[in-house]
């Protein structure tokens, strides 16, 4: 089986993997984007599409088509070769799904199977207008099988495309290591530590419960909401990491990591969660996304959106019992041992490629 990976400009085989092995990927990462080249096998061959090198006019052509359609076709239209001798395309969000899609529109003789993947379509189609929501109902009814994150996103996308087979793939990062992490007896310093910068973070329900509890918020985050919701607050504040290193330390300084979350359809968070679990962490997360299907309330504390009482209350007992953050953390390290990773990711992409290839 001939797999093509058709992924975002800047995390193309060669680019990522210089990457990676200089330490530049900051974070949990694959040596490849993703870890799909974990599906490699005896009869599995897998593909990652490449960048091209781009001179000024080149790389204003792509952005010209990006900005008209609203994903990078051009990008695709590049790594057509690849997408077209293979017997099946993967691709990691719709961007790539409805770029693929459309290559494939406009090829002729041998198409493969497409495996669109999605990831922010249904949170952000309100915001597209009628022309992107025709054109991408149209490029998308096109693939063979549409896959997302969450099971809340894909009960959506089913009613959106009926006639689509749709299914959840739970995405995991690697875990092939995991982490210790030496519990303190918290008191009046609690330090409670969270990271991102998806829209659907919502650091200021995270900064009011801060306000209530003695002791620090560090929040990681290039997000300009994170810097306005911490403004004027005492004991919280916005970090930067330039590495690695910098990344573990914040890790190794906190006693819990909060995933506060606004409502959404996509999964926000769970790298983040699975990034803590793996560095020993306990974690409290909103209960929005589908979270649930990645980890359930042994592993993971929920807490309503909005609710800075909540939040408050909850990090104030797992504050109090080394004995219950030692449980958490076991649970959520046994979820990513079997289920929640980037391996089991992979497989899930050969199993559903294996259906659709009658293989």
């Amino acid at each position: 089986m001939q797999v093509f990976v058709q992924l975002s400009y800047g995390y193309g085989a060669r680019v990522w993997h210089d990457l990676w092995t200089r330490g530049k990927v900051i974070g949990v990462n694959e040596k490849y984007a993703y870890g799909y080249y974990r599906a490699a096998g005896p009869d599995v061959v897998i593909e990652q599409s490449e960048d091209l090198v781009e001179t000024l006019p080149s790389k204003a052509v792509r952005y010209v088509a990006r900005l008209l359609l609203g994903f990078d076709f051009v990008h695709a239209w590049r790594n057509r070769h690849g997408i077209r001798k293979a017997d099946i395309v993967w691709t990691h969000t719709e961007a790539q799904s409805l770029a693929t899609a459309m290559v494939l529109l406009l090829s002729r003789g041998h198409k493969p199977r497409l495996l669109a993947q999605s990831v922010w379509l249904v949170d952000r189609w309100p915001q597209r207008n009628s022309l992107q929501k025709a054109l991408y109902r149209f490029l998308l009814n096109r693939a063979d099988l549409l896959t997302f994150h969450s099971p809340d996103n894909r009960s959506v996308a089913a009613r959106m495309f009926p006639t689509r087979r749709t299914e959840v793939v739970l995405f995991g990062i690697n875990a092939d290591t995991v982490r210790s992490h030496p519990f303190r007896e918290v008191a009046r310093d609690v330090r409670i530590l969270s990271l991102g910068n998806d829209e659907h973070r919502d650091w200021k329900t995270l900064v009011a419960a801060g306000r209530r509890i003695p002791g620090e918020v560090r929040i990681v985050s290039r997000a300009k909401t994170a810097t306005d919701a911490v403004a004027g607050t005492a004991g919280a504040s916005v970090v930067t990491v330039q590495n690695n290193d910098e990344l573990w330390a914040q890790y190794e300084w906190a006693d819990i990591v909060v995933v506060p979350l606004l409502p959404n359809l996509h999964a926000s968070g769970c790298t983040v969660v699975q990034e803590a679990t793996l560095m020993g962490l306990p974690v409290i997360a909103t209960d929005v996304g589908g979270l649930r299907e990645y980890f359930d309330e042994t592993a993971v504390r929920y807490v309503q959106p909005g609710d800075a009482h909540e939040l408050t209350l909850a990090i104030n007992e797992i504050a109090a019992d080394p004995g219950l953050r030692v449980r958490m953390v076991a649970n959520a390290q046994a979820r990513m041992k079997t289920v929640v990773n980037s391996q089991v990711y992979a497989d899930r992409h050969v199993e559903l490629s294996r259906q659709l290839l009658g293989r």
